[in-house]
């Protein structure tokens, strides 16, 4: 297997410092943002890469479950920080939801199609949970904006329907439908270009590794599947209970909260 020395990084973070004078030349600025972020990335992808190494040594379950909890929470807060237009009781709905909906699609993965023995071995478990909560991601901050948008935009439409004799659910419906495709669409398009487009890296580290291309290939259909379940099922969650922030207990629609949204 090719390996990539402490020098070969150097010599390929160098692209980092031409694309940094690109945007100098250009005047286009930014340039502070791409090179903190640039050093962030290696520093936590290093650091990632060391803990792995040594979470990968240990049998027992609890380090593994301790690493699982602080992902979860670091994604749920990245959504957070992500979203302009926030719901009502953030974190609650889509901390939630993103358990409810990672936590399934992950074990559905796991232990029922690949059947990991022993449960909590974390060279499978902790990649795998980290590339469906990472796409999860997208899709709960997508569907929680986008809702909280619709929901403010149309509050003239939600009254009237309401007015009508129509459920908050029912009311709602066209503000959900579009928040629901919006947090899909990242998934479609991914899926729609592989094999054709562009190679998936899981795919491409798996054969890179040595691993058979047909192998790395089912391996990726997998994860793919699993990864639009979780963000349906997550999104899901996050519109049924959402929208219902925004009514009072006599199915009244909360003009204030929109108005923090708007």
């Amino acid at each position: 297997m090719l390996t990539i020395s402490l020098a070969d990084l150097m010599l390929v973070y160098g692209l980092i410092l031409f694309s940094l004078v690109l945007m100098r030349l250009n005047r286009v600025g930014g340039e502070a943002g791409l090179f903190k972020a640039s050093l962030r990335m290696v520093v936590q992808l290093l650091t990632a890469g060391y803990l792995l190494h040594l979470l990968f040594e240990l049998h027992r379950p609890l380090p593994i479950i301790l690493v699982l909890l602080v992902m979860f929470f670091f994604a749920v807060v990245t959504v957070g920080s992500r979203v302009e237009q926030r719901l009502p009781q953030f974190y609650r709905v889509v901390g939630s939801a993103m358990l409810i909906g990672c936590g399934s699609g992950t074990f559905y993965l796991v232990y029922i199609v690949l059947g990991l023995s022993p449960w909590y071995e974390p060279r499978y478990l902790i990649p795998l949970t980290g590339m469906i909560l990472g796409n999860a991601m997208t899709g709960a901050a997508l569907a929680a904006e986008r809702l909280a948008g619709e929901m403010a935009s149309r509050q003239a439409e939600i009254e009237t329907l309401l007015c009508f004799g129509a459920s908050p659910r029912q009311a709602c419906h066209s503000a959900i439908r579009a928040a629901f495709r919006a947090a899909l669409i990242p998934a479609i398009n991914a899926m729609a270009a592989m094999g054709v487009v562009f190679l998936p890296g899981m795919m491409t580290g798996q054969i890179l590794a040595g691993t058979a291309p047909i192998l790395a290939v089912k391996y990726q259909i997998a994860i793919m599947c699993v990864i639009t379940g979780s963000v349906a099922l997550t999104t899901s969650l996050i519109l049924l209970r959402g929208y219902r922030g925004y009514f009072t207990a006599a199915e009244q629609l909360r003009r204030d909260l929109l108005k923090k949204a708007a």
